[in-house]
């Protein structure tokens, strides 16, 4: 049976996740990456949405997104990945999808789940082997929270601004914070709520965002808030 919608709940946050077709690279050179990133400038003008974090791997990409409206999330991703696409197969002479169907994504808990999340996609290179550090992948959003580089791209969130009085002190803050530990059972949550269910979060957040949207929620144990 063909699984229904994701749920979309405007004002929060959203873990999007997006694949290459059978995990096939969608960013080969540098130039692929600043051209992604100059699809989302270029989106934010014209869809609702404030970016708080992201990454681009290789074969995928995950942005953590706020949309204002219902339609803005997907109208958004549907005009970047459409735009990529037409740049790659231009640009590689080849033909057909890029991507692995339509991008999944979850609302997260901004209470509980939100730092999560954010530390989550800005470690995928590091958990990936790729880096040691995250400070030594170019293409994430981390330069822009731990040393203030600004890329015209991202938002600041109010969790975030609350890290320090300015950019120096919140920086500092979040090189330290970024390192430290999530517990496994966290990093499980992060990924079965947006491959699976749609939602990050505990049980009793589940039940407000599915009465909220219309989404069923499966029965499942409560999750528990982001480690230290």
């Amino acid at each position: 049976m063909a699984r229904g919608p994701r749920p979309v709940a405007p004002s929060w946050p959203h873990h999007v996740l997006h694949r290459g077709h059978n995990r096939q690279a969608i960013f080969v050179e540098a130039e692929d990456f600043s051209t992604y990133l100059a699809n989302l400038r270029w989106a934010k003008r014209f869809f609702a949405c404030r970016l708080y974090a992201y990454v681009l791997m290789t074969n995928h990409v995950h942005l953590l997104l706020e949309p204002t409206g219902v339609q803005d999330l997907g109208g958004m991703m549907k005009r970047v990945a459409g735009r990529h696409t037409r740049y790659m197969n231009k640009k590689y002479q080849r033909t057909g999808t890029l991507w692995e169907g339509r991008f999944k994504s979850a609302v997260v808990d901004s209470e509980s789940y939100l730092p999560a999340v954010w530390r989550y996609i800005e470690l995928n290179p590091v958990r990936a082997g790729m880096v040691a550090g995250p400070s030594q992948y170019e293409w994430s959003s981390y330069l822009v929270h731990a040393r203030g580089q600004s890329d015209g791209l991202v938002d600041l969130d109010p969790w975030y601004d609350g890290l320090g009085g300015d950019a120096a002190a919140r920086g500092r803050v979040y090189e330290t914070w970024i390192n430290e530990s999530i517990a496994p059972e966290v990093w499980a949550l992060i990924r079965e709520g947006t491959q699976r269910r749609g939602m990050v979060g505990d049980q009793r957040f589940q039940v407000q965002i599915a009465a909220l949207v219309g989404h069923r929620v499966e029965n499942r144990a409560p999750g528990r808030p982001y480690g230290g």
